[in-house]
């Protein structure tokens, strides 16, 4: 069972997660306690010491990543509540950091719920402060040139600046990372998980098993139904029907 501490400044808020758990995920977790604030949270999590704490981050005597700021290594697993705009939430996912957005739909619970069940016990002391630094940087800097993505393979967490990334390729529910200056890094999620991340920044899908960085591409090659050439000679497919978005780009060029 994980253990789990709710940290939420809402008493109807608390409970209403507290209910969920009990209804939806009660073969994997055993609620251990409550706490309304960020003082009592710190006090309940060194008593408690529980797996996996539920954390609110607009609190009346300070923030969740206050709270976490308070501790050295973290280790225990982290899921934020939130209702934060739109461009915390786009920082949440290129951390890779796990949330809830208020209000809570219990099939986003489960799934969240079950990620953590997945995850291995070694995993649990180093993950969060590395996709937490991560998770702080994009806060601060909320343009392109500055986000960094974390990228969790078997054996490392990577972070890496957006504008390393040149191209990302499908290896059925992989996704191979390239770049100019360090080898590929492969990660077991699929290439729509990061289309939806990476559209507004500058990526463009141009085949259905192929993502490329715009800003990484040197020619369109039009021979055997057409390639998209990339700095560092690295080539990919473009399909049909993507090519007409493609042009279309180096038409605005």
């Amino acid at each position: 069972m994980i253990r789990t501490l709710i940290i939420d400044d809402e008493i109807r808020a608390r409970e209403t997660i507290q209910t969920l758990l009990e209804i939806y995920c009660k073969d994997d977790v055993q609620v251990v306690g409550q706490a309304k604030n960020m003082r009592k949270g710190i006090d309940a999590i060194k008593e408690l010491k529980p797996d996996l704490v539920l954390l609110d981050i607009k609190m009346p005597d300070g923030s969740g990543f206050d709270l976490l700021a308070r501790y050295g290594k973290i280790d225990f697993k982290v899921i934020f509540i939130t209702a934060f705009e739109e461009y915390a939430i786009r920082a949440f996912k290129f951390s890779a950091i796990d949330y809830l957005l208020k209000p809570i739909d219990p099939d986003e619970l489960k799934s969240a719920i079950n990620k953590i069940k997945n995850l291995v016990i070694t995993d649990l002391t180093n993950d969060m402060d590395i996709k937490f630094e991560a998770f702080l940087s994009n806060m601060r800097n909320h343009n392109e040139a500055y986000k960094k993505l974390v990228l969790r393979t078997t054996e490392n967490i990577f972070v890496i600046d957006i504008n390393e990334v040149v191209a990302l390729s499908s290896d059925r529910n992989y996704t191979r990372f390239y770049f100019l200056e360090r080898e590929p890094i492969i990660v077991s999620k699929t290439l729509k998980d990061f289309e939806n991340i990476l559209d507004e920044f500058g990526f463009m899908r141009i085949h259905r098993s192929h993502i490329i960085n715009l800003k990484y591409i040197e020619r369109y090659e039009k021979m055997d139904g057409g390639f998209a050439i990339m700095r560092g000679n690295i080539k990919f497919d473009v399909s049909h029907r993507r090519k007409e978005d493609l042009l279309a780009f180096f038409d605005q060029l």
